[in-house]
This record gives C-alpha cells, structure tokens and sequence, in this order.
C-alpha cells in the first residue's frame, strides 16, 4: 500500500524564524518511494496537457523539476535566486512570507509560444510562484500549469 505524501513530509517549529511551521520535503526526496509517487502523481496530473519546459524554482523545485522534465521528455528550465546564473538573464522581485527576494532565468531559457510548467515543493503566500510566472510570460512562454506538492493556504497562495 502507497503512503500518501504528507507521510513523508516532516515538520520543523520555529524554522527559518519563530512561529515558522516548515514543511521539510527533504524526507520525501530522501524515501525511493515516495519521491517515486511524488513524481507519478505530478505527471498524471498533466494527462491532456502539452508541456514544453519544465521550470522549477530554487531550490527544491529543481529536484522535482529536473526528474518530471525528465519523465515528460523535455527540457528544464531552473528559475534562480540572483547572482546564480551566468550570461544574460531578466529578473523578478517578490515578497516571500517572511522577507524580498529577486528570481532571475537565462534570457533565452524559453522560446516564445513555449508551454511551461511551473513547480517548486511548496507554495505558501505564492509569491515566488507569481514572480516565477511573470518571467515565463516575459520570455513569451504561457504556463499551463502550476504544481507544487505542498499548498499552505492559510497563508494565502492557494492557487484556485
């Protein structure tokens, strides 16, 4: 029997700050199957869905990301923090739940027309989502999708 994916997901009090309930995905990567299921359940979900780029957000994104762009046949696309990427890139600022941040991609990391799909672990008050959306629309890709394996929609990032 299949452990639903919050069975390996552990939570962290007070972290990165107090009052911080993290929601640690590392324990989910770290089980063979769970990230195989976290993997089949993101891909089934796209069934009817032309994916051309996986785009993941840093960091965790990149796991889930690079291993479904993989399953699905097609590129990824890393979406970084700011001064981690050489060569031209365009950025984006945004406000996470406990601070600002900027996330920056290659210039040429998506082709316009480009169907993307976006992924990161978690989305909490979706503003790394939002800022990682504004620049696939920037380069002229359209994102046909969103996933993340956790959603905090008390936090106000629940993608309805």
């Amino acid at each position: 029997m299949t452990k639903d994916l919050r069975d390996y997901i552990r939570t962290i009090p007070d972290f990165p700050h107090e009052g911080v309930l993290f929601r640690d995905v590392t324990t989910l990567f770290g089980s063979a199957e769970g990230l195989h299921e976290a993997i089949e359940q993101t891909v089934a979900a796209l069934i009817g869905i032309k994916v051309d780029k996986v785009a993941g957000l840093e960091a965790r994104g990149f796991i889930m990301g690079g291993a479904v762009a993989q399953r699905l046949g097609v590129g990824f696309v890393p979406l970084r923090k700011k001064g981690k990427l050489p060569g031209k890139t365009i950025t984006q600022d945004y406000e996470l739940e406990y601070g600002t941040a900027t996330l920056e991609v290659h210039d040429d990391a998506i082709e316009a027309g480009e169907n993307v799909l976006l992924l990161d672990d978690l989305i909490a008050t979706g503003g790394t989502a939002e800022a990682g959306i504004k620049l696939i629309e920037a380069l002229g890709g359209k994102v046909v999708q969103s996933t993340f394996i956790i959603d905090l929609p008390d936090l106000g990032g629940q993608i309805r």
